[in-house]
């Protein structure tokens, strides 16, 4: 089944790298189709930005996303910006320090993590968006964890792998909880 995914926020937050790694993950490690599309503002750090991802089990032929189902965000501009695109029935993944959900749909599901948070207590605000990438695939359960995960080592900096795996385990750990607690 064919997913759409639009990740915004502003240029510096890893925006681009994370729809890469999403769409890595399905590709290479999880058997299955995808492409990527992304876009800047004017500057590249600091103005908006985002990427569109598709998934699918099948071939894709058109690129383009036209409904995201799911839509992560990380700044408040991406969030007035992108929400009026989620489908009825979507999954809306925000940042939520760096998101106030004003007037938040109720056709959609809300999932928010204080990703900036844990990715200060992990020592390096650069990895937020490899935190809301573990909580992503928690809370979607579109893409297998273990190619998310071989997706972020191959496409990180040499270097900052195991950083960056922990960021993952962070928001993916949380993301879980997040669900089993809904559930109860």
């Amino acid at each position: 089944m064919r997913t759409e995914i639009k990740i915004g926020g502003f240029g510096g937050q890893g925006v681009i790298l994370s729809g890469y790694i999403i769409g890595r993950a399905a590709a290479i490690y999880d058997n299955k189709y995808s492409t990527m599309i992304q876009a800047f503002g004017p500057e590249a750090r600091g103005s908006a930005c985002s990427a569109q991802v598709i998934v699918d089990l099948e071939a894709i032929a058109y690129p383009y996303i036209t409904t995201p189902q799911i839509l992560v965000v990380m700044s408040q501009e991406a969030y007035t910006k992108f929400s009026p695109e989620l489908v009825a029935g979507g999954i809306l993944v925000t940042e939520e320090e760096l998101v106030v959900p004003h007037s938040l749909r109720k056709d959609v599901i809300h999932y928010s993590i204080p990703a900036m948070r844990f990715a200060e207590d992990l020592g390096k605000k650069l990895v937020i968006n490899i935190v809301m990438m573990g909580f992503m695939t928690a809370v979607t359960k579109l893409i297998d964890p273990e190619a998310m995960r071989k997706a972020v080592i191959a496409s990180v900096p040499k270097g900052t792998e195991e950083l960056n795996l922990k960021a993952f385990d962070k928001g993916y750990e949380y993301g879980l909880e997040m669900l089993k607690n809904k559930s109860n």
